[in-house]
């Protein structure tokens, strides 16, 4: 059992280099502010992309710029859903590891949280599924620029109900000091325009909490499922905040993946 999941995609998904990959998402959540980042509340929950930086970077940043609202409660806790990409999980999966590293540092895992949710049928432990796992990884330096030092509480999502993620959510859902933040891409190797049509109704339905999405409209389609659940039981307001796709960042129309950043604020 390792004590820390060491970084598995840097150099791939996002710079190795930690003064690089700074540079990099600083430049992002600068960008994604858009100047109006002061006029909003704080999310509570996010929707964001997890796909390698050059392609979806500018989309997550949109939602991570949020994060850095000033005279804000501090955030000390963030509860970060992806699905399974490598691995096949049957439920939930924690990890045993006690920390994540990346470039930019060491990200505690916060074990007494994780123990909240050991009782429940749906979540297993495994290291296994969160070994080469990108679609928390490639959150987790946004997280940290964007907030400092906080502890967290990653779960790698696979075959799996809507409601069993729900029933997770509402254990973990916490105070202000929580957030929770769910990785999902859109549509996958479309054609441009139809990837456009695609994702903008999906995107519509996540927006009227339509938890009834499939993998073929959103890879994390049952933890999104989960947190509009969750989010629609709490009274959570949804705003997207950009839906765009790989022609537009990476410029290769024939085949294109999809991305949004949507947050649901109190």
């Amino acid at each position: 059992m390792p004590a820390v999941r060491p970084a598995a995609v840097c150099g791939l998904f996002y710079p190795s280099a930690p003064r690089e990959l700074r540079e990099q998402v600083d430049g992002f959540l600068r960008d994604g502010a858009h100047g109006n980042v002061e006029t909003h509340l704080r999310p509570k929950l996010l929707i964001a992309p997890h796909a390698g930086y050059t392609y979806s970077g500018p989309i997550a940043a949109s939602a991570y710029a949020l994060l850095r609202l000033r005279d804000a409660p501090p955030i000390r806790r963030v509860v970060l859903l992806g699905p399974a990409h490598r691995v096949w999980v049957n439920g939930l999966a924690a990890p045993e590891a006690n920390a994540f590293q990346t470039p930019l540092g060491r990200i505690p895992v916060d074990r007494e949280l994780l123990d909240r949710i050991a009782d429940l049928p749906q979540v297993v432990r495994s290291d296994r599924a969160h070994a080469q796992e990108h679609s928390l990884e490639v959150h987790l330096p946004f997280l940290q620029a964007a907030l400092g030092e906080f502890m967290l509480v990653p779960l790698v999502v696979g075959d799996t109900s809507g409601a069993a993620v729900a029933e997770v959510l509402e254990r973990l859902w916490g105070g202000d000091e929580t957030l929770i933040v769910i990785s999902s891409d859109l549509s996958h190797y479309l054609p441009y325009a139809k990837a456009k049509l695609a994702d903008k109704a999906t995107v519509q339905r996540i927006l009227r909490f339509d938890a009834g999405l499939t993998p073929h409209e959103a890879c994390g389609s049952e933890a999104i499922n989960g947190a509009l659940l969750a989010a629609r039981h709490h009274g959570l307001t949804p705003r997207l905040l950009d839906l765009r796709n790989s022609g537009d960042t990476a410029g290769d129309h024939d085949r294109v993946v999809g991305y949004s950043a949507i947050a649901f604020e109190a």
